[in-house]
């Protein structure tokens, strides 16, 4: 099918070249389809976010490392939101008296970074397959789980000062771990994210964009641009606005790009300078009924529409209850198999 390696095939898009098939994102997860791996640090230990809700108990509830309430939502898969009506921080200009830094782990600063990516690594075919590695935090979702969406909007409008004093701080303690990881596993693609958009609209204007966020973004990306590694960038939602920003701090892949934005004219202004990784809303129906056969339409109507003239990689799949776990996991798999068999002969027509 292919003369060329998943990886080449996936990176060729960072450069605003073609690829020989229609490549696919599915988050970085180790998948026989998967052209991309992702990697984190082994002294890194457990997620940030917490641990997961123990079995039969998918209303668990922790407190993150950051001193925010999480609770595992069923509905979402048990993602790990913001316990509601639970905030901390009711005033941003207060910002020092409720944001603490967490303890890196022990033997952060001494650790030989040279050999424990070695031995992290160790698992990694580099010819075969890119390595992802992530870092740093999405500044608007941690203002937001800390002071809620009233208070936390608020604050952009009335306190900027402020909620850059407490991002910058935020973002001060991610840094050391962003420099480790890009210089001693020289990953292939930097991934970063936030959430600053609706299904339907951004949260906030371009301006507070450029004012507040983007110089945090800037900051958390300069390393690996530095070196040259592409950026991939997580924003669900309609965030299109945001794009010549993005694309400003390195910016050469955006996931999951839904449909509420308008696509094909983001690819037609943008071509060659960010890659549309998605075209396929995560949930396309709530149809109980929802199919192996409806399901690989979606992907086919999603490759027809979008992968003609490069520029795209295919991104997407069902979030369904964690209670049924089963059937969303054979419709993610039917899906995976229809972008690799359909997908995989787009460019051959």
């Amino acid at each position: 099918m292919a003369n060329i390696t998943p990886k080449e095939n996936y990176l060729r898009l960072s450069r605003g070249e073609m690829p020989e098939y229609v490549p696919v994102w599915d988050l970085g997860f180790r998948t026989p389809n998967s052209p991309v791996w992702s990697v984190s640090p082994s002294i890194m230990g457990p997620p940030m976010m917490g641990p997961p809700p123990s079995e039969g108990n998918t209303r668990a509830e922790w407190t993150d490392a950051w001193g925010i309430t999480r609770t595992a939502v069923e509905e979402a898969g048990n993602a790990g939101l913001p316990k509601p009506g639970h905030f901390i921080l009711d005033d941003v200009t207060k910002w020092d008296k409720a944001v603490k830094w967490p303890e890196y782990p022990e033997g952060f600063e001494s650790a030989d970074w040279g050999a424990m990516a070695a031995s992290d690594l160790k698992d990694f075919d580099r010819e075969m397959v890119g390595v992802s590695a992530g870092g740093g935090f999405g500044p608007f979702t941690m203002l937001i789980s800390y002071m809620g969406f009233t208070e936390g909007l608020c604050a952009l409008l009335e306190e900027p000062e402020a909620v850059k004093e407490m991002l910058d701080h935020i973002c001060s303690y991610y840094m050391p771990i962003i420099e480790k990881v890009v210089e001693h596993y020289k990953p292939d693609i930097f991934t970063m994210g936030d959430d600053t958009a609706a299904k339907y609209a951004p949260f906030f204007s371009v301006e507070v964009y450029q004012d507040i966020f983007k110089p945090i973004y800037a900051r958390m990306a300069k390393p690996a641009v530095d070196r040259g590694i592409p950026i991939q960038f997580h924003n669900c939602g309609k965030c299109e606005a945001f794009i010549p920003d993005m694309i400003d701090f390195g910016v050469k892949y955006w996931d999951p790009a839904q449909e509420s934005n308008d696509l094909v004219q983001v690819m037609q202004e943008y071509k060659g300078q960010i890659t549309v990784v998605g075209g396929f809303d995560f949930v396309p129906e709530t149809d109980s009924d929802l199919s192996e056969e409806k399901v690989r339409a979606y992907a086919r109507t999603a490759i027809d529409k979008y992968a003609p003239g490069g520029g795209y990689i295919f991104c997407g799949g069902i979030v369904g209850r964690a209670s049924d776990i089963e059937r969303t996991t054979k419709l993610n798999a039917a899906i995976q198999d229809e972008v690799k068999t359909y997908g995989g002969q787009f460019y051959m027509k």
